[in-house]
């Protein structure tokens, strides 16, 4: 599969100082929502697109759930989704408080399957 790219300038937040130095910034063609999904999962498989939709939006709600409870949601062949946190450090671990916690994220590490559709990308520079 071929994913398009734009290159952009960019600055060395380390080094205001330094030159920009141009990146390559994968370009979308467009967005496929849970909706859409679910109409192309119901034209493979035997499950109607309203069980289907149900099922994706209770995945979505589940998901969320587990995160906040602090669970590792493994998802099979399609990855890993767990919650991470950035923080300011302290000189002790008995200085440290929950005030330090500046933002958590959801990280998500992708199954095997899908790694291996990064292995057979090709690249398209648009202009």
């Amino acid at each position: 599969m071929t994913i398009n790219y734009v290159v952009k300038p960019r600055k060395n937040i380390n080094d205001p100082y330094a030159p920009q130095r141009y990146y390559a910034m994968a370009k979308a063609r467009g967005d496929v929502n849970l909706k859409q999904l679910g109409k192309e999962i119901t034209q493979r498989s035997t499950v109607n697109h309203a069980d289907t939709l149900a099922v994706l939006e209770s995945l979505t709600q589940l998901l969320g759930e587990h995160i906040m409870a602090g669970d590792i949601v493994r998802l099979g062949d399609l990855g890993d989704f767990r919650i991470t946190l950035s923080s300011a450090g302290t000189a002790t671990a008995e200085e440290f408080t929950s005030a330090q916690i500046e933002k958590a994220r959801i990280r998500f590490r992708p199954g095997q399957d899908l790694r291996e559709v990064l292995q057979n990308l090709t690249y398209k520079k648009e202009k």
